[in-house]
């Protein structure tokens, strides 16, 4: 398979080379996985594959003048890209109407048709190349699950701009709220923190915080699930993947419920434990119930908790609001709001 700038790996290294050990700290300091290649390499490799296409000798020369001797450009990893891709566009109409589209200014854009890639005659490291290209569109455009869908297959040596490669897995399981993925992603970025632009150092710090203090399970994951379904119909996606999440989230409230009202419960026969060592007065009547009679409290059906009874449903809500900041009881209003809506739209003829 040909790469751009693939690695060369010598596995016949002695152990020592492969790691230093830090006198003053003790710590093993290991090889990056990655590296970002060079612009002269990259200029190489292109060159190499406009003299293996068919291409008309007037689009392989503008396709050059792409790429002078000495770069006068800013030359980062997304730079490159952007060069690759263009070059790309010169000698090949489809990658050009895809270029196109991926710039063309709109209030609700749609994702750029990727699925010639393979059957082109472009080489795959350009198709790999394009296929980040458009997952960084998707990126910006908050269609994560698409552009983790094309990144899937693709190595950080297999693009000229690994940084991004990583940087947009590491957002996109983020927003889709994959923390482990997303964190898995961080780490094998900021292996060359000195070598990424700044702004995905600093965004990859931010998400490294964020992550810190996310708990499975917590009010604080399930409103973030709650906001990647709402993203997900927002942008037309009403298909079997969102109803999975929707269940899920549905599933995790009526967890979340249920410890409430097991804590209620808890707190209740406290309570009435200690008002029995009170006496009664002689007008008060104590409640009776049979011999293993209890209440028997709602707490939603597989279709969701929002079948509670009105009640019901108001002192959960009432209890989540003290349990929790007054803005989580808005989001889960609005979220079931949305599900209703949603639904209705589903059900109409």
């Amino acid at each position: 398979m040909n790469h751009f700038i693939r690695l060369n790996v010598i596995t016949a290294l002695p152990l020592a080379c492969l790691f230093a050990v830090p006198a003053s700290l003790g710590q093993l300091t290991f090889e990056p996985s990655w590296h970002p290649p060079t612009y002269e390499a990259v200029r190489k490799q292109v060159f190499s594959w406009i003299d293996d296409m068919p291409v008309n000798p007037t689009l392989s020369q503008e396709a050059r003048t792409l790429w002078p001797s000495m770069s006068l450009r800013d030359t980062d990893g997304p730079a490159l890209l952007d060069l690759v891709v263009e070059t790309a566009a010169i000698v090949n109409p489809q990658v050009a109407k895809l270029l196109a589209q991926c710039n063309e200014q709109s209030f609700e854009p749609l994702p750029p048709d990727t699925t010639w890639l393979s059957s082109s005659q472009l080489p795959e490291s350009v198709q790999e190349n394009v296929r980040l290209y458009v997952a960084r569109w998707l990126t910006q455009h908050a269609r994560y699950d698409d552009a983790l869908a094309m990144l899937d297959d693709i190595d950080p040596e297999d693009v000229v701009d690994p940084a991004s490669l990583l940087f947009c897995r590491m957002v996109a399981h983020h927003q889709v709220v994959e923390p482990d993925r997303s964190r898995a992603a961080l780490v094998e970025l900021l292996e060359q923190e000195d070598a990424i632009p700044v702004r995905y150092r600093e965004v990859a710090e931010l998400i490294e915080q964020d992550l810190a203090s996310l708990q499975d399970e917590s009010l604080d994951h399930v409103s973030r699930r709650m906001n990647d379904v709402r993203r997900r119909l927002d942008l037309g996606q009403a298909g079997k993947q969102v109803q999975v999440v929707e269940k899920g989230v549905v599933d995790s409230l009526d967890d979340l419920i249920k410890k409430i009202e097991e804590q209620q419960q808890q707190s209740s026969s406290s309570s009435g434990s200690a008002q029995s060592s009170t006496p009664m007065q002689d007008s008060q009547l104590p409640s009776l119930k049979a011999p293993g009679k209890v209440d028997q409290k709602d707490i939603g059906n597989q279709a969701g908790w929002g079948d509670l009874p009105p009640k019901e449903r108001e002192e959960a809500l009432q209890q989540i609001g003290r349990e929790f900041p007054a803005h989580y009881r808005q989001l889960i209003e609005q979220y079931f709001r949305d599900l209703a809506d949603e639904n209705s739209k589903r059900q109409a003829p």
